[in-house]
């Protein structure tokens, strides 16, 4: 089971809904081509410039607003390794398991600095910041939901069950 993700960070602020992670004018086009228009309301660049496993961090209530998982999907497909914030809308957290993107709470994000190098241990809840030499406490993810966004999600996770798969 992979429990460890290791990126750079991008940092945002509190707030931050559904329409500036997929801006809803956007969502009738393919999956790949709303992830040009990630988080471009505050950072236009964002889908060039993040890598595969990078790190999004941010403050409050990440995720609020409308109960779309193209937020989610954006995010996925530019191959965000997860995010952390103080806290997340409720139902952008439980969509960003549902497609296999992890999410982990922080108590206090501000110590993070963009372009910093983190690695999350999502088991055991653990954020060390390599480029501070600082570790933080972070939520834990359980097994199951590990074993979730490790299988890309809900669907795969529950066709792996119904197959009578041991999980």
């Amino acid at each position: 089971m992979t429990v460890i993700i290791r990126g750079r960070v991008w940092k945002y602020g509190d707030n931050i809904n559904t329409d500036i992670i997929s801006p809803g004018q956007f969502m009738s086009l393919p999956i790949e081509k709303q992830a040009e228009h990630a988080m471009s309301a505050i950072d236009p660049k964002f889908s060039k410039k993040v890598k595969p496993g990078d790190i999004l961090v941010a403050g409050n209530n990440f995720g609020s607003g409308s109960s779309r998982e193209t937020a989610q999907m954006v995010l996925k497909h530019l191959q965000v390794g997860a995010i952390v914030a103080c806290s997340f809308a409720r139902i952008f957290y439980r969509n960003s398991i549902n497609v296999g993107l992890p999410v982990v709470e922080m108590e206090d994000t501000s110590v993070i600095k963009e372009g910093e190098e983190l690695e999350i241990d999502l088991l055991a809840g653990r954020i060390i910041n390599h480029t501070q030499t600082s570790e933080y406490k972070g939520t834990k993810l359980p097994e199951h939901l590990i074993e979730m966004v490790e299988l890309g999600g809900l669907e795969p996770y529950l066709a792996k069950r119904l197959a009578g798969d041991n999980l």
